[in-house]
């Protein structure tokens, strides 16, 4: 910075937090003015984990204010120190809302599906409907995240066809293990001239990760036959039948990978696009129901178990 700018003064480290929070303080007088005149604000929140000991629980606002702008506002970002019981969810997030003056306010609370989560609303919805009447008696106040029972959905029916994809997954895990296996495939891609593209192993809690590992391994399927030439320890070869059942179960999981881009949105409204969304997801798991691959049968049929079982009424 001195030799940019010669007359440069470092910033100690307690004048860099001073200033943090009071930019956060200006920060935070603006939105809780806007909430003042809000009559309803609907909430969300999701707690993210990392390991045993790592958790923080996020606190959003959406609202409507008087001239029909609508607006999204984190309130809070807070570390949850374990055990996440329902009661512990509660306490966090009704501390939230009363120190952003909004617990008289709240119209609608959207979580995941967890059972931590269940205990934590219903002890939230009694709370607050013991000092203020909510819509419609609270019937609307749990929102279960759409995004997240697609994803329960698929990771259902993924369960029911693990034999198909067992080979593609541990083929890709083969490769990105080490980088020399990479190199030989990458090369051997320039020669079929394929475009190169990374390999990424899914993460296990989100279905589109598996979906875009069985893509982009059908892309390659040449590649692979030709790199197990120059590599004995390769053993997990898909054979020509496995293939085409993963070609059909990318096919069946594209729709829905667009659907979940869709309702996963965060630059733009979503609720409005909920029930279109939804209704293509039923004629499709409708449809597929009736495959003559046994499969492809299996699958679908625990995802429709799963989809009756929050959308069935």
């Amino acid at each position: 910075m001195r030799t940019i700018t010669p007359y440069y003064q470092n910033v100690s480290r307690a004048t860099t937090r001073k200033y943090c929070f009071s930019a956060y303080e200006i920060e935070k007088k603006k939105v809780k003015a806007l909430l003042k005149d809000t009559d309803k604000v609907s909430v969300t929140t999701n707690l993210w984990k990392y390991g045993q000991h790592i958790s923080y629980m996020v606190v959003t606002a959406h609202f409507v204010d008087s001239e029909w702008k609508l607006h999204k506002h984190t309130l809070n970002f807070c570390d949850v120190p374990p055990p996440h019981t329902g009661v512990v969810i509660c306490d966090v997030l009704q501390k939230c809302l009363v120190e952003w003056g909004i617990e008289d306010n709240v119209w609608t609370i959207v979580v995941d599906n967890t059972s931590y989560n269940d205990v934590a609303v219903r002890i939230l919805k009694d709370n607050l409907a013991y000092k203020n009447s909510l819509a419609l008696h609270g019937k609307l106040f749990h929102v279960r995240c759409c995004a997240d029972i697609l994803n329960l959905l698929v990771q259902d029916g993924l369960s029911e066809i693990v034999d198909i994809i067992k080979n593609v997954h541990e083929s890709v895990k083969h490769l990105v293990a080490y980088k020399s296996r990479c190199l030989i495939f990458s090369e051997i891609a320039k020669q079929l001239k394929l475009p190169s593209k990374k390999f990424l192993l899914d993460c296990g809690i989100r279905w589109n990760a598996t979906y875009f590992i069985l893509s982009a391994a059908l892309e390659f399927k040449d590649v692979f036959h030709r790199y197990q030439q120059r590599d004995s320890s390769y053993i997990y070869l898909p054979s020509e039948d496995d293939w085409q059942e993963v070609k059909e179960v990318c096919y069946f999981l594209e729709e829905f990978n667009k659907v979940t881009n869709v309702i996963s949105g965060t630059e733009y409204p979503t609720s409005n696009l909920f029930l279109l969304e939804l209704h293509s997801i039923k004629k499709l798991l409708d449809e597929a129901h009736e495959n003559e691959n046994i499969y492809m049968k299996a699958m679908v049929g625990k995802m429709k178990c799963k989809f009756d079982k929050y959308w069935g009424d």
